[in-house]
């Protein structure tokens, strides 16, 4: 899960703080989202996956389709 939110931020050139303005948290707690250090809480993997347009069994590494689920 963790190298498939940095792929994702490296992809699209966005820096860590980027991301954590996103999730309105620090860049260091961000950056331990990454490195598996700490946990993503559900709202901020919920937002990451709007974010990037994929969904959240694709940042959890359940599937290896990036496609979203349809929304009802």
């Amino acid at each position: 899960m963790y190298e498939r939110i940095r792929n994702l931020r490296e992809d699209r050139d966005l820096t860590q703080q980027d991301l954590a303005a996103l999730l309105h948290c620090s860049q260091a707690c961000y950056s331990n989202y990454e490195i598996g250090k700490r946990d993503i809480p559900t709202e901020a993997l919920n937002t990451l996956a709007d974010f990037y347009n994929t969904s959240t069994d694709y940042l959890l590494g359940r599937t290896k389709e990036k496609k979203p689920y349809p929304k009802k």
